[in-house]
């Protein structure tokens, strides 16, 4: 009685660690450590591990200009039509102001009509995330980036197909890097 008891235990304790580890290497699943994320890079073609990118306020003070501050950090808005990028028709990747990610491709940029930048989908759904924004007595799902946590912008459900999501985006989250044709 003792002996079935002792095994009961042993498999119990051995079926709980199964569990708490998700069976990731048996699964055959990347191992994903503490504050890596899973991202796609449009120049590699897959996706790969990133350290999610931290810094203090006054970091990200030295390292951006005011107006990527104010919009990145502090979920500014840049006023419509004034943005580098809402007119922007060259071929190419928009990336991250904040820690370089790529977000959206040209391929999925159309004019909007609202005067900021917008995209039916971003380069890979793991590299945006959003969240909850109840500002301006309204609730809106706030587009940020996966990577460092920065403010994009907003999305919304009237875009084009295939998605029907408007990605709306400021410029000043972004960096555009030109593809070569």
């Amino acid at each position: 009685m003792k002996l079935i008891r002792i095994i009961t235990l042993v498999l119990s304790v051995v079926g709980v660690l199964c569990l708490l580890s998700g069976g990731s290497a048996a699964a055959g699943k990347e191992l994903v450590k503490p504050g890596e994320i899973k991202v796609y890079s449009v120049e590699k073609r897959d996706y790969f591990l990133s350290d999610k990118v931290i810094h203090s306020e006054d970091e990200w003070n030295k390292l951006l200009t005011a107006e990527q501050y104010h919009t990145l950090r502090e979920q500014g808005t840049e006023r419509a039509f004034t943005g580098k990028y809402w007119d922007n028709h060259e071929q190419g990747i928009y990336r991250c102001a904040g820690c370089g990610l790529d977000l959206y491709h040209s391929a999925a940029k159309y004019d909007s009509g609202t005067g900021w930048p917008s995209y039916y989908q971003p380069v890979a759904a793991e590299n945006v995330s959003t969240r909850m924004d109840r500002g301006f007595f309204m609730t809106r799902n706030e587009l940020i980036c996966s990577r460092c946590d920065g403010h994009l912008g907003h999305i919304f459900d009237d875009g084009p197909d295939p998605t029907g999501k408007r990605h709306c985006v400021n410029s000043e989250s972004l960096i555009f890097h030109k593809l070569d044709e």
